[in-house]
């Protein structure tokens, strides 16, 4: 059970203050965070993350919680607001595409796939670049692995070259590559390396996602310095498909990668 304590100053930022008026309700209405989740529909785990402003709350939470205090739609009001807190405005949309995917393909380049990542891998990742709002970069992209629990499916090919800048030290990347090989394990998730003995590949330009869905065209979203691009140009979306089968075809099978990601494991020692 996640401990109740340490909880942020709802001043900081609408993540806090979302997760500050959801723990004031319920401390008024006298509930324990198991009965909160029950009555919204949701767990002790992620009511107790929102309450400490580390997962973003989804719009079916926000939903949840309105019901179960009969608040009138209050955390309903809040949550594009918390949205645009969480996320940059031009990458909310992607955050609701990817939400609706029914499949995933994600070719990345340089680190380990967001989705895929540990708590202190992101943390590593943006103390880099220092920004204001760290604790909410970690909280958001955290929160978009949930969707990994449903029934998704998810293809990763990954340059190995990823694997060999040790983000966050030897420890972190220790924890990474075990986190990995358990996600290889799920049914609906696939895991691909290049090995860097390729000389070269189809996706040098970088790193790109393909979305697909039950009913409509698939998505292409390209990752760019400033912000990322996303696109149903079925001209664009076709050219990235192709290519992401050119990866595959150069990558190693789900078997030989999750061997490779338990090689450079072992190099890390115990």
């Amino acid at each position: 059970m996640t401990v109740e304590a340490d909880r942020p100053d709802p001043t900081e930022s609408m993540l806090a203050f979302f997760g500050s008026e959801a723990l004031r309700l319920r401390t008024k209405a006298g509930w324990s965070q198991e009965k909160t989740a029950k009555e919204a529909l949701s767990t002790q785990a992620m009511i107790s993350y929102v309450e400490h402003a580390k997962r973003v709350p989804s719009k079916e939470l926000a939903a949840g919680l309105d019901a179960a205090f009969a608040t009138d739609g209050h955390f309903g009001r809040l949550h594009p607001l918390v949205m645009r807190y969480a996320y940059p405005k031009w990458f909310v949309r992607y955050v609701e595409l990817e939400q609706e995917a029914k499949a995933i393909r994600s070719f990345q380049v340089h680190i380990v796939p967001g989705l895929l990542q540990t708590e202190d891998y992101v943390r590593a990742m943006f103390e880099a670049v220092r920004p204001d709002n760290l604790d909410g970069l970690v909280a958001a992209r955290m929160s978009r692995q949930a969707l990994l629990e449903g029934d998704i499916r998810c293809w990763f090919v990954i340059d190995e070259h990823a694997f060999l800048r040790f983000i966050g030290g030897r420890d972190v990347m220790r924890a990474q590559f075990a986190r990995l090989l358990a996600a290889g394990q799920r049914p609906r998730t696939v895991i691909q390396v290049i090995p860097r003995t390729v000389p070269a590949h189809a996706a040098m330009a970088g790193p790109y996602t393909l979305l697909s869905f039950d009913e409509g065209t698939d998505v292409l979203h390209v990752d760019g310095f400033s912000q990322g691009r996303t696109t149903a140009d079925t001209s664009e979306v076709t050219e990235a498909a192709y290519v992401y089968d050119l990866l595959r075809a150069v990558a190693l099978s789900p078997e030989d990668s999750a061997a490779l990601i338990r090689s450079h494991l072992k190099e890390l020692g115990p």
